[in-house]
Order: structure tokens, then sequence, then C-alpha cells
């Protein structure tokens, strides 16, 4: 995705704070207007400082996630113009249903998951952020922080296949090469979370 227009300020600040803070921003981005960008891996609050000034850098519209109760009539206008996007997890398409009606709308931003969800090491990935790029036919987009070379942005990107396990092997080569985490005994492996274990494919990114 190439830069049309001149960088906004809020860009401009996002790359003089990614510059003074010694981070180099990766921009390998899918060229699409609207696409899931994976998080990974995320080790450490500390994380949250260069994934923000390069969002702000890349000018893209990310939104965030979180279960409809978080969102208030009065604060829940202002966690929506700040990005958030609502979720019932009563609804009966689901999360990852009405993440991918979501994406199919005119204008959708860009969504943003961490499929290991927690800061912890858990025993795999989160399934849903696949199942809805795939269900809104949308390119999955490779986040990555590598806290040795100092790297964070977008490193590549693929449209899901449906193959569920070939996918995940394409994510987990790139990981392996790119993903360093501060805390790397804390790296989630890059597996799906078994079909057993799934209902409906609803993962827990939700439970912000």
């Amino acid at each position: 995705m190439s830069e049309k227009n001149p960088p906004t300020w809020l860009q401009r600040l996002g790359r003089w704070l990614l510059r003074v803070t010694g981070w180099k921003p990766v921009m390998n981005l899918p060229d699409a207007p609207k696409f899931v960008a994976v998080g990974y891996p995320h080790t450490s609050n500390w994380d949250f400082f260069p994934a923000l000034f390069w969002g702000w850098a890349s000018g893209l519209p990310f939104k965030w996630i979180g279960k409809k109760e978080l969102f208030p009539p009065l604060l829940g206008r202002v966690m929506v113009a700040l990005g958030g996007i609502p979720v019932d997890r009563k609804n009966s398409r689901g999360f990852v249903g009405q993440m991918a009606d979501y994406l199919k709308r005119p204008g959708a931003g860009v969504v943003v998951i961490a499929p290991d969800g927690t800061r912890k090491r858990a025993p795999h990935w989160r399934t849903g952020f696949y199942y809805m790029a795939l269900e809104a036919d949308v390119p999955v987009a490779l986040g990555y922080i590598n806290y040795e070379t100092r790297e964070v942005g977008v490193g590549d990107w693929f449209l899901p296949s449906g193959d569920l396990e070939a996918d995940f092997e394409k994510m987990r080569t790139f990981y392996e090469a790119h993903g360093r985490g501060l805390n790397p005994a804390a790296h989630t492996p890059i597996v799906p979370r078994p079909r057993s274990e799934a209902k409906t494919h609803e993962p827990a990114e939700v439970s912000a």
C-alpha cells in the first residue's frame, strides 16, 4: 500500500516518536482498503507504545474489539470514535459473523487482533481472526514486534485459502523468523485452537 497523500500531523508525530525511541517502522501492507491485522507476539505492556506510534505513523483507520457491555450510552460514543467496535456475544451470528459483517461494509477499517489473547504463554492461538477474514474475503496482515532488531509493523500478508493448517504454517514460518517479544518465554505456540475446544469458532478476544 503506497502513500498517496502527504502525511498528516499525526503520521508525522508517529514517525518522529518511533525514530526518537529507536524503533524502525515496517510498512509491507496489503494493497487493500481493509484487512485483519494480527499482532504477535504480545508479551508485555510495553508493546503498547511502539504499536501505538506505528499505528499513528501508518495513517490507517485501525479498529479494536470489545464486548458491547463496555460501550455504555455516553462513554460508548467516545469509545466508538476512538476505534472501538462493540460485539454482542448473544448475537446469533456470533463473534466471527459479526466481525465479517463489519468488514463487508463500505468504509470499514482495519481490525486488529492479538490471537494469543494474553501476555502470558497460552497453549495455542485463537482462530477467530482467520475465519472472519476468510468469510469477509479480506487479507490477513502479519503485524509483529521484534525487540532484538527494534522493528515494529506489518512484514507480510496473505489471503486466507480455507486450508487452516497450510495458512498457519505460513504464519509460523514468518513469525519464527521475525517475531521477538520482550519476554520470549511467553511466546504462544503458533498452532490453531483445537476444533474440539471452539464454539462455532467463537474466540475469547472479546474478553476486553
